[in-house]
């Protein structure tokens, strides 16, 4: 299976790399504006430094995926969820944050919302265009990353209230691969994977 890795040197990106590369069966494009001089090319490793808002490089490097992993943040965001769009891979997980949708109650985590969180408005546009797109998309929103048990999450789809804001990576980590494996499950959803802080 072909999976690339969008954000592969971040903070969440390597951790992962890590644990699809334990995978004998996954051949890895690992791309971030500095993959290339973080990973050697390999017969299951493909890094390349590339520009995601730059469509024509990631077209091209995101030719024959069967799925795309994205874990990128910042105010580029939006601009890289049109280029998936107008690229339309056979299968998107995109992870963001919880929190898009002001959907953070007001005792656990409310300050984290959209409405009263400037930072979260390119999240926002980002799973917007996504949504609104034709792709077989999973949104992963997350809380703020710790290190925890992979066992540690409740999941809640959109709509619903998390359970809090924080996530362990491993537990995201975990949910992620479930989807590799099984691409029709959580199709065309966005859940959020947290820790239970209620």
């Amino acid at each position: 299976m072909n999976i690339a890795i969008l954000g592969a040197t971040g903070k969440f990106g390597r951790p992962f790399t890590a644990k699809m590369l334990a995978k004998p069966d996954y051949h890895l494009t690992l791309l971030s504006k500095s993959a290339g001089n973080s990973y050697e090319d390999g017969y299951r490793i493909t890094a390349r430094n590339i520009d995601a808002t730059n469509i024509k490089d990631l077209k091209k490097a995101l030719e024959d995926q069967d799925v795309v992993f994205c874990a990128v943040s910042g105010t580029d965001q939006p601009v890289i969820a049109r280029n998936l769009v107008e690229i339309n891979p056979k299968r998107v997980i995109y992870m963001t944050v919880v929190g898009i949708y002001n959907e953070l109650s007001e005792d656990n985590g409310a300050e984290y919302n959209v409405a009263n969180e400037p930072e979260q408005i390119p999240n926002r546009n980002a799973v917007a265009l996504i949504e609104n797109s034709d792709l077989d998309y999973t949104i992963l929103r997350c809380g703020y990353l710790i290190f925890g048990k992979e066992d540690d999450y409740v999941i809640t789809r959109k709509g619903e209230t998390p359970k809090g804001y924080v996530s362990t990576s491993k537990s995201v980590e975990k949910i992620a691969f479930e989807i590799i494996e099984n691409p029709e499950l959580y199709s065309r959803e966005s859940i959020s994977i947290t820790r239970d802080m209620s």
